[in-house]
């Protein structure tokens, strides 16, 4: 079952000359994570902005296209430009690349608790959903903390709480470790591969480490100047590394090494993890 269903979508903001989004069409499957990637520019958070109607409800421009989102619980199906995002937001939850340009509240509980508050409702859901999602984030105690006192990795997963309390069915997060550390960015990454598993969210992951997507992901879109120019299985894509290359993206040391090594004759199979490399060289 597809929960996302994205065809021939084209998309410029106003006053910009090119256009951001190209006659893109793809779905996104029921309980899989796809993974985005893509050189700066390329329209991969255009594309997220897409899928829970931000545009082109708040952020508008020339758009053209369609993106249904179906709800796997009901059955519903929606049109994003004739659904509003309020709506749209309790199916598909999109976390942002800066987790402070989605906090506002004085605390970690209440930060949880706005959006539930905005669905109206009542005050024992609020409270059993705020004891859900502090558990499974890894924010249980901090509920008193004041949200820009916390770590990066904190911040952004109280980003993913916030929009996780609102039960969507698709997580999109547009590269939601960009500004975190090595730490951070496993907490982050660490979250999301638990609510895959064992809730059964489909995922849809815009990520410069393309290692964690290589490794992770079910599928992987590739993205050039607002249009999908590759999509595949991650060993398929791994088998474009030339492309990716030209393209500028940066690939895990893992890849790149085999795919030197290949080059050379001296493997037949690209490494998309250091234990796969490891393995290939020792087979030399």
């Amino acid at each position: 079952m597809n929960v996302i269903t994205v065809e021939n979508l084209s998309f410029r903001y106003r006053r910009a000359k090119e256009y951001s989004l190209r006659d893109v069409s793809f779905e996104v499957r029921r309980g899989e994570l796809l993974g985005i990637i893509g050189p700066s520019g390329s329209g991969k958070s255009t594309l997220c902005l897409t899928l829970n109607g931000i545009i082109p409800h708040s952020i508008r421009g020339d758009f053209s296209g369609e993106v249904i989102v179906r709800d796997p619980g009901t059955g519903e199906e929606y049109n994003t430009i004739e659904t509003p995002v309020a709506k749209l937001s309790t199916v598909v939850g999109l976390v942002l690349q800066n987790p402070e340009s989605q906090l506002f509240s004085m605390t970690v509980e209440e930060e949880i608790a706005f959006g539930l508050e905005n669905l109206g409702l009542d005050r024992n859901e609020i409270m059993r959903r705020l004891r859900w999602v502090l558990e499974v984030s890894g924010l249980k105690g901090l509920e008193k903390e004041f949200p820009p006192n916390l770590s990066g990795g904190q911040k952004q997963r109280l980003a993913i709480a916030a929009v996780l309390a609102m039960k969507p069915s698709v997580l999109v997060l547009d590269e939601p470790t960009s500004q975190l550390d090595p730490l951070g960015r496993n907490e982050v990454l660490g979250l999301v591969l638990l609510l895959r598993k064992e809730h059964g969210i489909t995922v849809v992951l815009v990520e410069h480490h393309t290692d964690y997507i290589l490794r992770f992901a079910d599928r992987i879109i590739v993205m050039d100047k607002g249009s999908i120019v590759l999509e595949g299985k991650p060993r398929e894509i791994a088998e474009e590394a030339e492309t990716l290359r030209r393209l500028g993206i940066n690939l895990p040391p893992s890849l790149e090494i085999s795919y030197e090594l290949k080059k050379r004759g001296l493997i037949s199979r690209l490494a998309l993890t250091e234990e796969e490399l490891l393995s290939g060289i020792r087979s030399l």
